[in-house]
């Protein structure tokens, strides 16, 4: 927490799954499920080589933290399940089929488990003059169900998802965009991400301050290469507005300009 103390953000860009919400009650069960689904329709048992492509240890219901689940955008994740269903016998034509016929997404809304009061969180940030984005691996209509689901859409700038037409994590470009439709600098921004990817798209985009979350796929081990700071979750976010809320509140009363003296 002591980083977050010394650097005051114009901005913050906010990954979701894994970050705001909790990846594992999101995703852990999809894979599964969606491996019945296609054995409804094709006949055939794809859940042992589904999990094994997306990234998903089945015994210990756990996704794996350089997994293709953990960070690849839904068409991806589609076109290696036709991928996977063509590995065990199908043609290209019936695999195609198949995975159009069998295909689902997780409900955005029922298994969105926040880590924190997030309305609270962004509206406090919001009342800080601090702006919000969101760049996710996620599409658009879902990532806006959980929006319009938690009722934080007046707090948020802008937001990147991965059916955008942006190239997607680790590359820049998300992080960069949410900057230009801001016009903030980079290295006025926060990037708070709980997977490898997320951290290096902070980086590569030149953000101030990139934050790695603990409470997604993967481990210290894994974020401390890119990280400036690590925290068990974005509920220690609040700390870090009350301590602005309050540094602003000091220098006003003497007289100082709160941006110039921090």
């Amino acid at each position: 927490m002591d980083g977050l103390k010394h650097f005051k953000a114009q901005a913050i860009i906010f990954d979701k799954d894994g970050t705001l919400i909790d990846f594992d009650a999101m995703w852990g069960g999809w894979v599964v499920y969606l491996a019945e689904q296609l054995k409804t329709v094709s006949g055939l048992n794809v859940r042992e080589p589904l999990c094994l492509a997306m990234g998903y240890d089945d015994e210990n219901k756990k996704v794996l933290a350089h997994g293709k689940m953990a960070a690849s955008p839904m068409s991806e994740l589609y076109r290696l399940t036709v991928e996977v269903m063509q590995s065990i016998g199908l043609s290209s034509t019936n695999a195609e089929r198949v995975v159009e016929e069998g295909w689902c997404i997780p409900d955005p809304v029922i298994l969105a488990k926040q880590f924190t009061d997030t309305w609270t969180l962004f509206s406090t940030l919001h009342r800080q003059n601090i702006k919000i984005g969101i760049a996710t691996s996620d599409d658009r209509a879902p990532t806006q169900a959980m929006i319009e689901a938690f009722d934080i859409e007046e707090f948020i700038t802008t937001m990147v998802c991965a059916d955008d037409g942006i190239p997607s994590k680790p590359s820049p470009d998300m992080a960069l965009t949410i900057c230009q439709r801001m016009k903030i600098d980079p290295s006025k921004v926060m990037v708070v991400g709980d997977t490898t990817a997320d951290l290096k798209m902070g980086r590569a985009a030149g953000a101030g301050l990139v934050v790695g979350v603990l409470s997604g796929v993967s481990s210290a081990k894994d974020l401390i290469p890119f990280a400036d700071v690590l925290i068990e979750s974005v509920d220690e976010l609040h700390v870090y507005v009350e301590v602005l809320a309050d540094h602003e509140a000091t220098q006003k009363r003497n007289g100082l300009n709160p941006d110039f003296a921090f």
